[in-house]
């Protein structure tokens, strides 16, 4: 069980909220969030209502100034819990939409598609077991995107088109 509490204001000031769930909109709670403190699980937390727009991973910890940490010039208006997961990790990756181009199987980290399977873009992926974060440029660094179990045939059309994702990793046990 997750527990994730929100804060009006910068430094867990201001009204708070407390979540052990997904919320698809907190404005109906809060009409701004400036700082969050994660008791306890791994959430993801978006910049937009409904789980749209810029992502951001949190797990145990304070965030009393997470706008400027991030870069983000708007406040978090969904969560979603990431549940744990103790089990083989599968992911294959496509260089082209819909499946398309070539194909990689992937079951660890992986730090750079180019330097390691000399792919200059992902646009589509499978993942067929675990919870992975995808990251727009090497190393881990940059946007990321939360993946789970599913099919994913257009970065494009989930609103990435001008986004590419160069790494990505997978959220473990050991990160609760």
């Amino acid at each position: 069980m997750g527990l994730i509490v929100f804060y009006e204001d910068r430094n867990f000031m201001g009204r708070s909220y407390e979540c052990m769930g997904d919320c698809a909109d907190m404005h109906s709670y809060m009409s701004r969030c400036h700082s969050c403190r994660v008791e306890s699980g791994c959430f993801m937390v978006y910049d937009r209502p409904n789980y749209m727009g810029n992502q951001y991973f949190f797990r145990r910890g304070e965030y009393g100034d997470y706008m400027n940490m991030m870069g983000w010039n708007n406040c978090i208006r969904s969560c979603r819990m990431i549940s744990m997961y103790r089990g083989s990790y599968r992911m294959r990756i496509y260089e082209r939409e819909n499946f398309g181009g070539h194909m990689h199987e992937c079951m660890d980290d992986c730090d750079s598609f180019m330097d390691r399977y000399h792919m200059s873009d992902c646009m589509s992926c499978h993942v067929m077991d675990g919870h992975w974060l995808m990251y727009e440029h090497p190393h881990y660094r940059g946007r990321m995107m939360y993946m789970r179990p599913g099919e994913y045939r257009s970065f494009r059309e989930m609103g990435y088109g001008g986004m590419r994702f160069m790494s990505m990793r997978r959220i473990m046990d050991s990160w609760y």
